[in-house]
């Protein structure tokens, strides 16, 4: 058994005075986050001083107490002082590396506040938010076990609200298989499997673009500020939403299925940031979702016990002959076959790297140190 930390998310539906309420904590919420981010920078650049989660904490509660800011006490003081430890979180991931300065948010994009426990109540089934007297209307897609640590409500750009409920289960390791996956990712097939199985790419934007680019001619066309100009791009969001919740469905599926079948799971680790650049296949490397696929094939595999392995980016899983180990000097993109002229073997470009990436991985895990220090591999080894 694992315990593992699992959020469930689910669809509801406020009502005015709940509309009106979140309406209100979503714009206390941004503008503390804001506040906090000029508050930090500013002490820095002009006086050359850290302000870290506590000193933003303690200037919040004076900053609630100026005449002109008393309306941040229509707001649960427990989502203003999430907004700052969102922001804390924020300058830790850029100061470790991870992401970019933080920026201020804005009103039209996509609004979230996370309550902690005494931010709500659950009863019965129900949950109750801080300021509200009725219960949330959710539809309950599915059942959790456990009792709600915290919740994250959301509203996207498609004006859909969404709550996330984070609970504490035990999870049940699948039996041990025999299989093993290498994995290839790709842009015709999504991904290629080392025995030989091609996954096609589903493309969701690339088919949903004639009805998106209609949609968004219409929009050009309305008079910025008027109220058909604001339906225009609803319509537009909505079909944006549409096409992430079909893509998320099928990644979730696809990875679902190839953790429960695979004991081990062997990728490369992918530099997507760098590669979406390239204004020529930025498109299609986002509509696939790579970074997505192997994010959930991590997390997956750590619930289940299964063994995850990522291999360097510049292995030659495609120029290198999985029979003999020969690599070519070069190997174009457009070449998809190629024989080997050391032992004669005929190639598939991407089953072939499929295989020499699980080939790596394998060596990974059996202690290959040299492997390990030259391309910079990592593993993850899960059920431990």
């Amino acid at each position: 058994m694992n315990i593992v930390q699992r959020a469930y998310k689910y669809r509801f539906y406020p009502d005015v005075e709940q509309e009106n309420i979140l309406a209100r904590t979503f714009g206390c919420a941004r503008y503390v986050y804001n506040w906090g981010l000029r508050l930090r920078t500013d002490a820095f650049y002009e006086h050359q001083q850290r302000v870290g989660y506590a000193g933003t904490c303690k200037l919040l509660t004076a900053l609630k107490q100026e005449p002109d800011k008393l309306w941040l006490s229509e707001c649960s003081n427990v989502v203003l002082q999430q907004s700052l430890s969102n922001l804390d979180t924020a300058f830790k991931n850029f100061f470790q590396g991870r992401t970019k300065y933080p920026t201020f948010k804005k009103r039209n994009g996509k609004q979230s506040v996370r309550y902690t426990t005494s931010g709500f109540r659950w009863k019965n089934g129900q949950i109750w938010l801080a300021k509200m007297e009725a219960p949330l209307n959710i539809r309950w897609s599915r059942a959790f076990n456990g009792t709600p640590s915290n919740v994250t409500i959301s509203k996207d750009t498609a004006g859909r609200y969404f709550i996330s409920i984070l609970v504490e289960e035990s999870i049940s390791l699948l039996p041990v298989s025999v299989k093993m996956a290498g994995i290839d990712l790709g842009l015709k097939d999504a991904a290629i499997l080392s025995d030989g199985t091609k996954i096609p790419n589903p493309t969701f934007l690339r088919n949903a673009e004639p009805k998106l680019a209609r949609a968004q001619r219409h929009l050009s066309r309305k008079q910025k500020g008027s109220k058909n100009r604001a339906k225009a791009k609803a319509k537009v969001a909505r079909i944006h939403a549409r096409i992430a919740d079909r893509r998320l469905d099928w990644q979730h599926k696809l990875t679902t299925k190839m953790v429960h079948e695979n004991q081990v799971i062997s990728v490369e680790s992918l530099k997507i940031k760098s590669m979406v650049k390239n204004p020529c296949l930025a498109k299609s490397i986002s509509d696939v979702g790579w970074g997505e696929i192997v994010r959930q094939l991590e997390y997956k595999s750590n619930w289940y016990g299964r063994t995850f392995v990522q291999i360097d980016q510049w292995y030659p899983s495609s120029k290198r002959c999985s029979a003999c180990g020969h690599i070519l000097d070069a190997l174009s993109l457009d070449t998809r076959q190629w024989q080997c002229p050391e032992c004669g073997s005929n190639h598939d470009r991407d089953i072939n790297a499929a295989t020499n990436i699980l080939s790596a991985g394998l060596a990974i895990l059996a202690g290959a140190d040299q492997l390990r220090m030259h391309e910079k591999t990592t593993a993850g080894h899960a059920g431990r």
